[in-house]
């Protein structure tokens, strides 16, 4: 068998990628480098003229090939790399008329647990949000943030007081609109420093926080290490994560109780499940970073079905315009109890939709970021 042909796929916000063989299988990937999809599309193609003509179940020598070839890395590189590695992945699996986790080793467990993102740009909204996914049968909530997700284009400024003050109301507000039925995944968005992350972390202890989640920029392994130090709050990060060896190092100095790896940034499902055993061998969950297509929430499954130390997985349908469901065939479904089944269907489990690319058009990030009022960029 060999590789005929690779193609990078533009649909909605995300970028998917076809690698087709002369054996009639097909197989789907996805790239998670969503600020630089036009980046990462390019990458796609030129791995694709080495991959052509190659074996597609030489899926480690390819991912080695493509990584090291050259000196330069990156979101965009790795998204690329990642995207290829599922849609080989998922041809294996084809191949082989099984699933890619019976490939991993089998299953260790039939369901993941799933959390609901919930969004809003004032507390009402959000609160509503927790007590609808409550309803609906979630038993944890993420995308939460206790800043609320206000307009990138409004400037942004508080007192250090009502910042601190308002957000750690805000996550009380969040529990005793739900009870103890429902985890609160308590997203920052790498919005504070490390003392206000430390101020926060202990201010909302009280409420059980499922975790804390990216705190701090992801930019020095040593700051994240100190907030976690200082805080009874599992820290959760890696979402910007490009390879194992950054996971090895936030592991090595305790800064995080559970890693986020995406899967279509990390260097796909090869990446992904050497993250989850790096985390096993301390002790510390995995939690699937996946804002992504069905494509990104399929490969992510594999991990689920294998990793024993897998915790929680992200599932993005608080946002879900135009449907996700326009785009593949067989996408996993809550069971309407908190839990995705995990699919038995060969390979990711997939297929592509006839018309998918003309009902999911492309719609492009365009660069923007919120400033505060004094007019210097802020993170959000």
């Amino acid at each position: 068998m060999k590789i005929t042909k690779v193609t990078p796929l533009m649909l909605d916000r995300y970028l998917l990628v076809q690698v087709e063989t002369d054996a009639g299988i097909t197989g789907l990937g996805e790239s998670g480098a969503w600020g630089f999809l036009e980046a990462s599309k390019s990458a796609i193609e030129k791995f694709g003229r080495y991959l052509v003509g190659e074996d597609p179940l030489r899926i480690e020598h390819h991912w080695q090939y493509m990584y090291r070839f050259s000196h330069f890395r990156g979101a965009a590189i790795m998204g690329a790399l990642s995207a290829i590695d599922i849609a080989l992945w998922d041809i294996m699996g084809k191949h082989f008329d099984t699933p890619v986790h019976q490939l991993l080793g089998g299953k260790v467990r039939d369901k993941a647990r799933v959390y609901y993102h919930v969004f809003g740009d004032t507390t009402e909204v959000l609160t509503e949000g927790i007590v609808d996914a409550k309803e609906r049968g979630f038993t944890a909530v993420g995308h939460l943030t206790p800043f609320l997700d206000e307009d990138r284009d409004v400037p942004y400024f508080k007192t250090h007081a009502d910042k601190i003050g308002d957000a750690i109301e805000t996550v009380r507000g969040y529990r005793e609109a739900v009870g103890t039925g429902v985890d609160l995944c308590i997203e920052i968005h790498r919005r504070m420093t490390p003392t206000e992350a430390v101020q926060l972390g202990l201010g909302i202890e009280e409420f059980h926080p499922y975790f804390f989640e990216d705190p701090v920029t992801p930019d020095n392994f040593d700051e994240m290490e100190y907030v976690a130090s200082k805080i009874n709050i599992p820290i959760a990060t890696g979402e910007r994560y490009s390879s194992i060896w950054e996971f090895e190092m936030a592991l090595s100095k305790n800064a995080v109780q559970y890693v986020r790896p995406d899967v279509c940034l990390v260097g796909g499902i090869s990446g992904g499940r050497k993250i989850a055993a790096l985390a096993e061998a301390r002790h510390v969950g995995v939690v699937p970073h996946n804002p992504l297509s069905p494509v990104s929430t399929a490969a992510c499954l594999q991990i689920a079905a294998t990793a024993p130390n897998f915790a929680l997985q992200e599932y993005p349908i608080g946002e879900d315009v135009p449907p996700k469901s326009n785009m593949v065939t067989g996408m996993a479904e809550h069971d309407g109890n908190g839990y995705l089944t995990i699919s038995d269907a060969p390979g990711i489990g997939l297929e592509l939709k006839p018309g998918a690319i003309e009902n999911c058009p492309e719609t492009p990030r365009e660069v923007i970021t919120r400033l505060h009022a004094d007019g210097s960029v802020i993170d959000q």
